[in-house]
Parts: structure tokens; C-alpha cells; sequence
């Protein structure tokens, strides 16, 4: 994965912050122009494809809308990065291939920190920080990275049905 900036929020970013109940009337694209609105303005406008978003605990809580990890795809956020995070945002990501990493480490990454992601063969990544001593995230079972790879749920049943049996 090439290098990615580091975007930071707070702790217990719940799924209105993402995707506000205001739009959900509207298309995906018209709900990510309003992700992170209330606590990071310029976050849908700023973000670029490929960058992180880093978090505190508890990331994703609140309500089960799919569309607050379809916001993040749409935005083309490689991964977000938290100690913990809701279980039904977990899941909702990855259905959707967007990586999430659990880190109990990631609040020492800083905004505007520019790392790498190393995908090791036994499932852990770890997070390069350049001159700084690098991050270990929890290992990631190998059915939810070819989720990610193939860009969620949907298309990898698809491949699957096709033939194609490992996308990673």
C-alpha cells in the first residue's frame, strides 16, 4: 500500500457524525459531502483517496446505517485506524471493504502523519511511521481481507460464484 495521511477524530464517533440523518434521504454521494461535518468541516472536502482516518475508542457507535462505512468508501479512505469500534459498524465495514484496523496504539498517530501499511502473511499489519517505531494492529482473518480486496461482500460472492475462490 503506498503512503497514506493521517486524519484524527475524537473518541465515540458515532454513526450520525458520519453519515447525518439530515441526508439520509439522499444518495451516497450527496451523504459523503456531509461526513464528519460535525466535528471535522473540511474532512469531505479534504480528504483524498488512499488516506487514513484515525480514531479513538468506540468508532462507529449509535445506530446500524450502512451508509456511515459507505460514506468512507465513497470518500476513498484506505482504512480507519482505532483501538475498538461498534460491532455492527464493524461488520457493516467490511460488507462494504472498507479495512478497519484495531490498534490500541493509534492515538499516538498525529493529523497530517504520512504512514504506510504492511501486510504481513500471517494476517497482521503493521503501521510505518517513517523515523518513528512502527505499530502492530490486530490480525485480520483472511475471509474479512478478501471482503476488502474484492471491495465487500457483494463482489466477492461474485467472484466466488464465478470461480475466482481467493482475491487477496
Amino acid at each position: 500500500m503506498n503512503a497514506s495521511r493521517v486524519w484524527r477524530v475524537g473518541h465515540n464517533i458515532d454513526t450520525d457524525a458520519l453519515a447525518p440523518g439530515a441526508y439520509m434521504k439522499f444518495g451516497l454521494d450527496e451523504i459523503a459531502k456531509h461526513c464528519l461535518e460535525s466535528v471535522r468541516p473540511e474532512f469531505a472536502s479534504g480528504v483524498q483517496k488512499g488516506d487514513v482516518l484515525v480514531a479513538g475508542p468506540n468508532f462507529g457507535i449509535g445506530s446500524s446505517r450502512e451508509q456511515a462505512a459507505g460514506v468512507l468508501v465513497q470518500l476513498g479512505v484506505a482504512a480507519v485506524i482505532a483501538p475498538s469500534y461498534s460491532g455492527l459498524f464493524f461488520r457493516n465495514a467490511f460488507n462494504l471493504g472498507l479495512l478497519l484496523l484495531t490498534c490500541a496504539d493509534a492515538e499516538e498517530m498525529q493529523e497530517g502523519d504520512t504512514i504506510q501499511l504492511i501486510h504481513r502473511p500471517d494476517g497482521t499489519i503493521v503501521i510505518d511511521r517513517k523515523n518513528l517505531s512502527p505499530l502492530s494492529c490486530q490480525s485480520i482473518p483472511h475471509f474479512l481481507m478478501d471482503m476488502v480486496n474484492a471491495g465487500g461482500l457483494l463482489p466477492l460472492l461474485k467472484m466466488k460464484q464465478q470461480g475466482k475462490q481467493h482475491v487477496g
